[in-house]
């Protein structure tokens, strides 16, 4: 028995990154995942994946820069498994080229980002929770950042969407928490995933090693480690945890952040 048999989730920007590291736990435990993502090519074969090992997975391609997709990936979710148990917001983006002050940031910069991080996972949810409340029960993590909590230099929408993410997870997370409906959120610290690799300019390997001397527990994360922990957020373990958020950053915070070029997820 698997800790969330017959339960269906979402998870967007499920692809790749921190997102597939989610889904791959989540279906490993026996949930119905559907994959929402714009990539194609990595969303279908995150789906491959999943169905070679046993579980259960539906691809469903969006784009979180615009509004109407979080409906339609709702729909489609519905559509194929008649249920929504479990949301994750994890989409994100952080363009290498956005790396400004906030005089230098063009405005579609600006919108763009809080786009994705921030309203996606407002329209996700305004569009779950009615399923949640017909079940009578349902979980959602939002995937924020040690961003939200202190930044570094040259991101600022990137940090302000980290924060808001926070904010939205703490008031929903009161809206809701008399109908059974839990709202936490994850902050990862440094994580190997396309979107750090993306950041890096010279060696990969060599920076990752250096940038992981400058964390505590002396290297970057693994993807599956925010996915054990956005499952146990999931699953009725975590019961009574509602409006939370959890530092998945090998110590980054308990020491009181960093200087590092590299933003976090």
């Amino acid at each position: 028995m698997g800790e969330h048999d017959s339960k269906v989730a979402i998870v967007t920007g499920g692809a790749q990154g921190i997102g597939k590291g989610i889904v791959d736990i989540l279906a490993s435990e026996g949930a119905k995942v559907c994959v929402a993502d714009i990539s194609d090519e990595f969303g279908q074969k995150t789906v491959e994946d999943i169905k070679t090992s046993g579980g259960d997975a539906l691809f469903i391609k969006a784009n979180f820069e615009k509004s109407n997709n979080p409906k339609i990936v709702v729909e489609k979710c519905l559509e194929n498994y008649g249920r929504l148990d479990i949301l994750v917001n994890n989409v994100g983006i952080q363009p290498p080229t956005s790396y400004r002050n906030v005089e230098e940031t063009p405005e579609e910069v600006w919108d763009a980002i809080i786009n994705v991080n921030l309203k996606s996972y407002f329209l996700m949810s305004k569009y779950s929770i009615p399923y949640m409340r017909k079940n009578g029960s349902g979980s959602i993590v939002n995937i924020s950042s040690v961003q939200g909590l202190q930044s570094q230099k040259l991101v600022p929408p990137y940090a302000a969407s980290k924060g808001g993410v926070l904010s939205l997870t703490r008031q929903m997370s009161l809206d809701y928490i008399n109908e059974n409906i839990r709202i936490n959120a994850v902050c990862p610290g440094a994580f190997d995933t396309p979107m750090v690799r993306k950041s890096i300019t010279g060696d990969i390997n060599d920076s990752l090693e250096s940038l992981g001397q400058l964390i505590p527990i002396g290297r970057v994360g693994q993807i599956h480690e925010i996915g054990q922990v956005t499952s146990f957020l999931c699953s009725d373990k975590a019961s009574y945890i509602s409006g939370e958020y959890i530092n998945v950053d090998g110590g980054i915070m308990a020491k009181g952040g960093w200087d590092a070029d590299l933003q976090g997820k």
